[in-house]
């Protein structure tokens, strides 16, 4: 489908925007250069941390480019369980000599700030995660002359995102690492996500906007599989968090690929809403006692986390993985892009000759019983 959205980018990759660090500028740059559509994460910045990422980054690259924002999240942690979780990881903060961070740092990741810096010096592309915003925000920003895309991971999700008036929408399913874009955080449904392909084809035939297929996708080959079942484009983390230009630490990197590390998870642990992390140990501690707190359990374990990834431990660190996390390759992020073009052509070029060769033998057959 071609779409103001996918017109602005020649092939159907897009970069995921991971917080955090990862999605520096640098990246974001190979990727957008090689063809694809590059993300800064905006998430966890001040709007002038932003700002200025968006200025590093139009310095690297005359091609378009978006920007990733969190939604403002509803209190609805109960009361003293922050406190109690505090508690179980005094032991972590005394064991990396550290603090346990303040939770009490606002709640709305400097939303309005932000979206006064990207309306005041608009880019070409914004998306959301978190829920949806509201619909004269979307309105705004297509006036400034920016797509938007959000984050839904059900089809009912996706419709709202399609009623409020976005560009397009970002199916992401289960598969996915890092946070699960849920429109309202609910311990019931932890877990409860649905598979990728499956959501693309629900979302497909719920709305009528592009589809962004997003979850656990790791090779052109997948990447031809999701353009199959109705998705425009298909969006890669993990694929991304092991090249040359992410900003992830290198135990972050590492664990990716390290057989020490068999499976992923998802967890509260880290930060208080559900993230597909590598099972370390960390999670295993932890994860079972972690309360739906977000963001105030992410403030909580922000120094421990950077703590053990200054010392190089991956088993305090949350390494956001996909599914797919065993197939990371170790490229400069620009050949990644290129690997995974020949690899989709590929695999277009296989389901053609298997479509043509099922389309003779059904011609066949029909000229078979016609003599008959």
């Amino acid at each position: 489908m071609s779409s103001a959205l996918t017109d602005l980018f020649p092939l159907p990759i897009v970069q995921a925007p991971m917080a955090g660090g990862v999605s520096v500028p640098q990246l974001a740059a190979a990727v957008s250069e090689a063809g694809g559509l590059g993300f800064l994460a905006a998430g966890y910045k001040t709007a002038d941390g932003m700002y200025q990422e968006i200025k590093q980054l139009r310095g690297l690259t005359n091609r378009p480019f978006g920007v990733n924002v969190f939604v403002p999240q509803p209190e609805h942690a109960e009361s003293g369980v922050v406190e109690v979780y505090a508690h179980q990881l005094a032991g972590e903060a005394a064991w990396y000599e550290t603090e346990l961070g303040a939770t009490d740092c606002g709640r709305d990741d400097g939303y309005d700030a932000k979206l006064a810096v990207l309306l005041d010096d608009p880019v070409p592309v914004v998306s959301f995660h978190f829920g949806v915003p509201d619909r004269e925000v979307l309105a705004r920003l297509r006036r400034a002359g920016t797509l938007t895309l959000v984050t839904a991971t059900t089809a009912e999700e996706a419709r709202a995102v399609e009623a409020a008036g976005a560009d397009a929408v970002i199916a992401q399913g289960v598969e996915a690492g890092g946070h699960q874009g849920t429109h309202r955080d609910s311990p019931e449904q932890d877990g409860a996500g649905i598979g990728l392909l499956s959501l693309v084809a629900q979302i497909r035939e719920a709305v009528g906007i592009p589809v962004v297929a997003a979850g656990g996708v790791m090779r052109g080959g997948q990447i031809a599989a999701v353009l199959a079942a109705g998705a425009d484009a298909a969006q890669l983390g993990t694929a991304f968090l092991a090249t040359d230009e992410s900003g992830a630490p290198d135990p972050h990197k590492r664990a990716l690929t390290d057989p020490l590390f068999t499976r992923t998870q998802l967890t509260r642990a880290f930060t208080g809403r559900p993230a597909r992390s590598l099972v370390n140990r960390f999670l295993r501690e932890h994860g079972p006692y972690a309360p739906a707190a977000y963001p105030e359990v992410h403030h909580l374990t922000s120094p421990l986390r950077k703590a053990a990834a200054k010392a190089g431990d991956a088993q305090g660190m949350a390494l956001w993985a996909g599914q797919g996390h065993r197939m990371a390759r170790e490229l400069p992020a620009g050949r990644l892009v290129e690997l995974l073009t020949a690899e989709l052509a590929e695999a277009r070029a296989v389901l053609s000759d298997a479509t043509a060769e099922g389309e003779s033998r059904r011609n066949e057959s029909r000229k078979g019983g016609e003599g008959a």
